[in-house]
């Protein structure tokens, strides 16, 4: 009951300042804004109970077994079963990141089929993929995550110096959207279950910084897509 209550609390504070301003700007612009305000807050509501319940599961279910799967992970497959494992978790959650889908669509829109979402969604989910197995390795390994950063980033500055202009914006989004709340939670929680696990005294420091890796993945994933388009 208490996490519901809480749960209740954030929604007022994220949807309640957004909700009273348009409702402000709707009153000021519009002459008859009756229909336009009620339809409006049906639209609000329904996002709020959709919003809560996603946010219940999130608590209930997604964190609980994202940090079950990252702890017992190692303690029953050797190196290569984890990296493996961890590069099809990466595609499955990016494929259900519903914020991925909505990038793929409209950018297929645009481009008039040139560019399919299949393929769109398809690419970003192995770049996630194989960062989310680099992200892994770096902790087994021990490899500052500082060099990854570093180097990821390097070698998409260098990448889109090849990339048609137009496949340059559609890839930072690519990057952006893969940090939606699908994706973002169940990265965190098995990021923390691997580094309760693994990461000894540097704990702290290594059950974060897997979000940023995986959000390399789907930039370079794509201007790789634009060269290949080019």
């Amino acid at each position: 009951m208490e996490e519901i209550k809480d749960i209740a609390k954030e929604i007022l504070q994220a949807i309640l300042p957004i909700a009273v301003l348009v409702v402000i700007f709707q009153l000021i612009l519009f002459e008859e804004p009756g229909l336009m305000i009620a339809q409006f807050l049906i639209g609000v509501l329904m996002v709020s109970i959709g919003l809560g319940l996603f946010l219940l599961g999130v608590k209930v279910g997604l964190l609980p077994l994202g940090e079950i799967i990252g702890s017992e992970l190692p303690q029953r497959g050797s190196f290569v079963l984890i990296i493996l494992f961890t590069f099809f978790l990466g595609i499955a959650v990016t494929v259900a990141e519903p914020d991925v889908r909505v990038l793929a669509a409209q950018i297929d829109i645009v481009s008039a089929g040139e560019v399919s979402k299949n393929i769109l969604i398809t690419f970003v989910a192995i770049g996630v993929a194989i960062f989310m197995a680099i992200a892994v390795a770096r902790l087994l390994l021990g490899i500052p995550i500082s060099y990854i950063l570093v180097g990821g980033y390097l070698l998409v500055f260098a990448l889109s110096l090849y990339v048609p202009p137009h496949f340059v914006p559609i890839s930072f989004d690519s990057g952006g959207v893969t940090t939606g709340p699908m994706t973002v939670p169940f990265i965190l929680a098995l990021g923390v279950g691997l580094t309760s696990v693994l990461g000894g005294k540097s704990t702290m420091s290594d059950s974060f910084g897997y979000v940023a890796l995986a959000s390399i993945g789907p930039v370079m994933a794509v201007m790789i897509l634009g060269v290949i388009y080019a």
